[in-house]
């Protein structure tokens, strides 16, 4: 057991590793799903969780720290764009979803090695909103002629 470690520092520096998280949370937010690295996500799981319950408490210190961490990206670029940012779909859409549930809102799904570097990853999704299942290996099989009686007398017979 590690002791005394609150939290990855994924090799940045404070305000990157900051900046980093409030754009994943913002997407994860917008997009209700998103693919990273596995320990991006393990850290994401935690600030995501943080801020379904500040939707939870639908307060307005709580959407001022949720417009304070969530970038405001507009969802659709309409003339009345305050009403589509990440901070209007987590309070309105998200988090009554999730009124009813003491927590682990967002859940972290493995998908193995990138391509390119072999880095761990991962699908980032909120509970409830979308499964991800494990696509079973498929064999293929050879098509093989099925030999009928007749076919097989003739070949006998030659």
């Amino acid at each position: 057991m590690i002791h005394r470690h609150a939290f990855r520092k994924l090799n940045r520096t404070a305000s990157h590793r900051k900046a980093l998280l409030r754009n994943l949370a913002t997407n994860l937010v917008l997009h209700n799903r998103i693919v990273t690295t596995l320990p991006k996500a393990k850290e994401l799981k935690r600030v995501a969780d943080k801020l379904v319950t500040l939707g939870k408490k639908n307060t307005l210190h709580a959407r001022r720290e949720a417009m304070g961490f969530l970038y405001a990206i507009n969802r659709e670029a309409d003339h009345n764009a305050q009403k589509w940012t990440a901070v209007h779909k987590l309070f309105t859409e998200l988090a009554p979803k999730y009124s009813e549930r003491n927590g682990g809102y967002v859940r972290v799904v493995k998908l193995g090695a990138r391509l390119g570097d072999k880095a761990p990853m991962a699908v980032v999704e909120f509970v409830e909103g979308g499964s991800v299942e494990a696509k079973a290996p498929t064999k293929k099989r050879r098509q093989t002629k099925k030999s009928t009686p007749a076919a097989s007398a003739e070949a006998v017979a030659e």
